[in-house]
């Protein structure tokens, strides 16, 4: 339990949920992530996730994601906190993902709510604390309704949190900011809330929310790492205009499924090869150009790059 209690003190701020780069062929990057993970500590990320939705999970095989996991692990060496992404539309999957997790010493282990079965709460608590029971690792639910299909109610969170120890917060990419609000109310003020909705990364900060977990971490690492900076300083100014000056890279960067424009903007920037796994693709040329003409207002452009 005190080992809890030390990663609830450390895990906040930005949790850059890092993409998984793919050659020409759509094999693994391993050089190329590594050296994204690099990019994101010296950049001033405060921990890092692998595998959640930008890394695209459900386009890797099991043993791809734990190559990934381990790769991360291995890069990171404890410089910031590492909270994987283990959950899967699969409970064998996610029970073996989060195992895997805890043996080779992550932090913590996000865990989606299951996406297309559509289960109900009932199911969905029996999910999560087979899980959690199954683990001594500390976990993060992660609620993504319009992906999954199936909002995690704050009543079915409650009793998880109050049945499961190790339950320690949540990613809550839900834009009912009433929603987020209630679950603070009901889990604990120290339940550790995290946003994955953009634009209310600054917002969930002011009800006590503990950082975000936000795919433009990957473009603008720096920013988004000194918006969460500026507000523990007490800087509500700064964080303030943080909030607004990445809202226009937000909102291009979620014009196409995510990681689609953040693959894009990183091609553009010079990072990766833009390769998704099929069925994902690169966004159409109109899009890009769209991408590219905003990216320009946050950093220096490598030679145009990209697959269409």
């Amino acid at each position: 339990m005190s080992n809890i209690q030390e990663i609830k003190q450390r895990l906040k701020g930005s949790i850059a949920p890092v993409i998984t780069p793919f050659h020409e062929d759509e094999s693994l990057d391993l050089d190329t992530f590594q050296q994204l993970i690099n990019w994101q500590i010296n950049s001033g990320s405060h921990g890092i996730s692998v595998t959640g939705t930008s890394g695209e999970p459900s386009s890797l095989t099991v043993k791809e994601r734990e190559l990934v996991m381990e790769t991360a692990m291995q890069t990171i060496n404890g410089r910031v906190p590492f909270a994987p992404g283990t959950g899967s539309v699969n409970h064998a999957e996610a029970l073996h993902l989060t195992k895997v997790a805890q043996e080779m010493g992550a932090d913590a282990a996000m865990v989606i709510v299951p996406y297309y079965n559509k289960p109900s709460q009932h199911a969905l608590y029996k999910h999560f604390k087979t899980i959690a029971d199954a683990v001594d690792i500390p976990i993060i639910l992660y609620n993504i309704p319009g992906r999954t299909g199936v909002n995690l109610e704050v009543a079915t969170m409650k009793r998880l949190v109050e049945d499961c120890p190790n339950i320690i917060g949540a990613k809550e990419s839900n834009k009912d900011f009433e929603h987020v609000n209630r679950v603070l109310l009901h889990c604990g003020r120290d339940f550790l809330l995290f946003s994955g909705i953009e634009l209310l990364c600054y917002p969930m900060l002011t009800i006590g929310g503990s950082g975000s977990i936000s795919a433009t971490a990957n473009v603008e690492p720096a920013k988004v790492a000194q918006l969460h900076n500026a507000w523990e300083e007490g800087d509500i100014e700064t964080a303030l205009n943080l909030h607004y000056e990445l809202m226009p890279l937000n909102d291009v960067l979620f014009k196409d499924t995510n990681p689609a424009p953040v693959k894009a903007a990183l091609g553009m920037m010079g990072k990766i090869k833009p390769v998704l796994r099929k069925p994902m693709d690169v966004p159409n040329e109109s899009l890009q150009n769209e991408i590219r003409d905003v990216l320009k207002q946050y950093v220096d452009l490598a030679e145009p790059t990209a697959s269409k």
